[in-house]
């Protein structure tokens, strides 16, 4: 379903836009996200309307068969892009789990805004952008997952997840029409 409504008071969510991720998705189309996800920021700016700009830097503990495991990162790989433009005004999380509501006050900085809507984009799909909405549905967020604004490093996942898990918990949309309710 697309965006039926945009609530006065709707908030952006970035997941894992930053260097050491965003540079290892590059042939999955990061670049393309990135400027998506800039260009709605700055919409949302532009309405006065917060955005949320997550980062990771660590894991969950727990035994994984796939995962970066212990190693050690460069030091700027959580370094947000450059092209996001953060801005005073933007919260910054930053998680040590896949999603950016558990272990974090994500949830507190959007409920003193008053918040009730959340667009997602970012990279995973299918585990950052998927375990934050999971949680903001689960505290009652409408959520919009802006589907060419996220990517994800296995294409079957991030397939599965926009066309049967996403429908389940909020609306799909493209960045030109989320773009058009924000400025309409």
């Amino acid at each position: 379903m697309p965006l039926t409504q945009l609530d006065s008071a709707a908030a952006l969510i970035v997941i894992d836009l930053q260097k050491g991720i965003t540079g290892f998705t590059v042939e999955l189309g990061s670049a393309d996200v990135v400027s998506r996800s800039a260009e709605l920021a700055k919409a949302f700016r532009e309405r006065g309307l917060p955005v949320v700009l997550v980062n990771v830097t660590g894991r969950a503990p727990g035994r994984v068969d796939q995962g970066f495991g212990n190693r050690a990162f460069p030091p700027d790989w959580a370094d947000l892009v450059p092209e996001l433009d953060a801005q005073p005004s933007d919260i910054l999380i930053s998680k040590q789990r896949v999603g950016a509501v558990l272990g974090t006050d994500l949830d507190a900085k959007l409920k003193e805004r008053g918040v009730t809507q959340v667009f997602m984009t970012g990279i995973a799909t299918s585990m950052g952008v998927e375990a934050t909405a999971r949680s903001a549905f689960d505290l009652g967020y409408n959520v919009v997952f802006v589907s060419d604004a996220m990517t994800d490093l296995n294409p079957v996942s991030h397939k599965h997840t926009l066309e049967t898990t996403f429908p389940r918990m909020g609306e799909v949309d493209t960045t030109d029409n989320v773009l058009k309710a924000l400025r309409g």
